[in-house]
């Protein structure tokens, strides 16, 4: 029986997000009680929006290949590999403890609702890999299924509670009325961090009146701080940066330019989907949950933050920075390849805690960056324990190799949790 769950999951994770959430979507407004052809088109207005959403952060990783190529040149004679987040993700599936957390889970979350402890409903499935990794890496470090199932249900409540936190912020900055961010390590660990600098900031003189937003540009710039012509400056400073060629400096900056016009665009059509789910959840809870208000949110992927211009400018500046830390930070032994093009996501929750300040925001990204890949590489071991025990291939062919990932043990709060009390427990045993 066990097996065949597991293989049921499995089989249900590698269809992906974008097969995955207008399923989730659809089933979800069916319980709502919305109509059957309602509920299929928000399905599949969100798994369409998503799609094109996908299609154009992979125009953005395709964009600065270029860029990243540069700085490759400069990443030999590190020893540790940054395997990204995909084989990490992979990693927590083939553990069948984990895995088989994902109904308790759902079924947790509609319990919280229920007796009105949280407001918030996570349908991003994909990303309960979140939870997950950290379970699976207590599974490895400890060897006991229980810390494991429990790391994982945990982190999964502690993620409602962020996110019911964020909520009311994170719709009124995006204008992404009734959803709020599920994604664990954005909520639990990035946004409380950003807020608190912020708050620092306030502190220091000259520095707290420095304000640049994107709507402040466009008005001092005219058409120059359009969002399109922002895209191409920030595209041309990459390349020139990286000593492109004058060919692919001018791709560079249509790359960006269309990316800066898209992604609002496709986070828009997702919006169609989501909204008529909000509103049937916010009937249904009215009705059907006594002396609930109402206010209710879809829990989705920090991915729908990027629709924020500001969130590609400070993701274009920052990551020079990022690669620059392969060198300045003590004892670095990878280089961060595959984070480089997770960047990006870490930016919508420091957008949001600056208000939209781009100063702020990329000050504040600059330093989570460097907290972010010391991180990574400070608990590399714990990485590879965690690999070598979900029978990673790297290690058949290699069997003494480091491994990291810079987004999972660099942001993820469950797994640097997780690795420092084994740290702990080691020096103490």
């Amino acid at each position: 029986m066990m097996d065949i769950l597991q293989t049921f999951f499995e089989t249900v994770s590698k269809l992906g997000a974008v097969v995955l959430l207008p399923v989730v979507i659809m089933l979800l407004g069916l319980f709502f009680r919305m109509r059957i052809g309602s509920a299929i088109k928000s399905g599949l207005l969100v798994g369409i929006g998503f799609q094109g959403l996908v299609l154009v952060l992979n125009l953005l990783m395709a964009t600065i290949n270029p860029v990243i190529a540069y700085y490759e040149k400069l990443g030999s004679g590190f020893t540790t590999i940054d395997v990204g987040f995909a084989a990490i993700g992979g990693a927590a599936w083939s553990i069948p403890a984990v895995v088989l957390c994902i109904p308790l889970i759902i079924l947790l979350n509609i319990l919280l609702i229920k007796i009105k402890v949280v407001n918030v409903i996570n349908v991003d499935v994909w990303n309960f890999i979140h939870f997950m990794i950290p379970g699976a890496l207590a599974i490895a470090l400890f060897d006991n299924i229980f810390i494991g199932v429990l790391v994982t249900i945990g982190l999964s409540v502690i993620t409602l509670f962020c996110a019911k936190w964020v909520a009311p912020k994170w719709e009124e900055y995006f204008g992404l009325e009734g959803t709020t961010c599920t994604t664990l390590a954005f909520v639990a660990l990035i946004y409380p961090i950003a807020v608190f600098l912020n708050k620092l900031i306030d502190f220091i003189p000259f520095i707290k009146n420095l304000e640049i937003n994107m709507d402040k540009i466009e008005s001092k710039l005219g058409i120059f701080g359009d969002p399109t012509f922002i895209g191409i400056f920030v595209g041309a400073f990459l390349g020139i940066l990286t000593q492109q060629n004058i060919p692919t400096i001018l791709t560079i900056c249509m790359g960006f330019a269309a990316v800066m016009i898209l992604i609002p665009r496709m986070v828009g059509i997702m919006m169609e989907g989501v909204t008529p789910i909000g509103n049937a959840a916010t009937t249904f809870i009215k009705k059907h949950v006594s002396g609930s208000d109402g206010k209710f949110y879809i829990g989705m992927d920090i991915a729908l933050g990027l629709g924020d211009p500001a969130c590609i400018t400070v993701t274009a500046i920052t990551i020079p920075f990022v690669i620059g830390f392969a060198f300045l930070i003590p004892n670095m032994t990878f280089f961060p390849l595959g984070l480089l093009a997770q960047v990006c996501y870490l930016t919508p929750m420091i957008v949001l805690a600056s208000k939209g300040n781009v100063f702020r925001s990329t000050l504040l990204s600059i330093i989570c960056m460097y907290f972010v890949c010391f991180s990574a590489n400070y608990f590399a071991p714990e990485a590879t324990a965690m690999m070598k025990y979900a029978g990673l291939d790297i290690f058949a062919t290699n069997p003494n190799a480091t491994v990291t990932d810079g987004g999972h043990f660099g942001w993820n709060p469950g797994s640097i949790l997780v690795s420092l009390i084994h740290r702990l427990t080691e020096v103490f045993s």
